[in-house]
């Protein structure tokens, strides 16, 4: 099934099919007309599925119609994300698909100085893509109103209640409209996870793609076990391929991530890396460096 038999707005379809997308992915596929329909969702699917453009591409259209007869102003949808890399990520995903729209967006997040994001939320952008901590606080100082808000994101949710923030995210569901439509997409969804899902939806429909809990089939795994005093040798064996061209190492401490990449880089492999002690901008240069292929290996925490 093309992108086109799934009902999208004609600006949206034109920005998806000159991103060079063609077919939906399964959990696209399902979840698109349903969230067109004004339905309640809730998605399950594997890490890598295009959960993203499954809740953007359908509210985009939704909001491309309301632009067409007239209604403008205030922020008509709320991403809620549980880090700041994912939060940019969505950002760029919705700019990407939501060019041929008079839409403002505008991120919301920790580690960066609040004024641009205070005025961007009094400004009334019609796209709020935040994380809970940095959201409630700036709501906090009577910064936002989500009064004319009608489309609700949890991203990641298992993972944001799993790091804590259900507290965070009952006080913003509390600020809310009601009547709005909720969106809740993750890569696995635990039982006692789903349980709490009556507090903030109604009637949704359950979409699941894929065993909870499955490995990503692209991923192959291999696993070599090594004493710990081997691994770095054991590292750079293994990138003596040069097939390994874009390399995620993870290391469970920071100072160890730091240790790794000094490792790596004295040996001459460009590294960069990723954990809480580096600032904001630091982290966004060493995803943008990795993505670009400006470095070969990223390690973080």
């Amino acid at each position: 099934m093309p992108f086109r038999a799934l009902g999208l707005d004609a600006n949206i379809l034109r920005a998806v099919q000159e991103a060079g997308y063609t077919e939906p992915t399964p959990i696209q596929t399902a979840a698109i007309p349903l969230a067109l329909a004004g339905h309640d969702v809730i998605g399950i699917a594997q890490t890598g599925t295009g959960k993203t453009a499954a809740f953007t591409l359908p509210i985009l259209s939704r909001l491309a119609a309301s632009f067409a007869s007239g209604g403008r102003g205030g922020t008509r949808m709320l991403v809620i994300a549980p880090t700041r890399e994912l939060v940019v990520q969505i950002e760029e995903n919705v700019r990407a698909y939501g060019k041929y729209l008079p839409l403002k967006v505008a991120t919301v997040f920790g580690g960066v100085g609040e004024r641009p994001q205070i005025q961007a939320l009094r400004s009334g952008a019609e796209v709020i893509i935040a994380c809970p901590g940095r959201l409630l606080d700036l709501m906090g100082q009577g910064c936002a109103n989500f009064s004319r808000l009608e489309y609700l994101v949890l991203d990641e949710a298992d993972r944001m209640l799993d790091m804590g923030f259900l507290p965070s995210i009952r006080q913003v569901l509390r600020a809310l409209p009601k009547n709005r439509q909720t969106l809740m997409f993750s890569a696995t969804l635990s039982r006692e996870i789903e349980g709490l899902t009556a507090d903030f939806q109604r009637n949704a429909k359950t979409i699941q793609i894929g065993r909870r809990a499955n490995p990503a089939e692209t991923v192959t795994q291999f696993v070599h076990e090594v004493p710990k005093h081997l691994k770095p040798g054991l590292l750079l064996h293994l990138l003596q391929d040069p097939q390994m061209d874009s390399v995620l190492v993870f290391s469970r401490m920071k100072h160890s991530a730091d240790r790794i990449a000094r490792h790596l880089e004295n040996r001459g492999i460009r590294t960069a890396t990723l954990h809480s002690n580096r600032s904001q901008n630091q982290r966004l240069k060493a995803l943008k460096d990795f993505k670009s292929g400006a470095v070969r290996v990223l390690v973080a925490t």
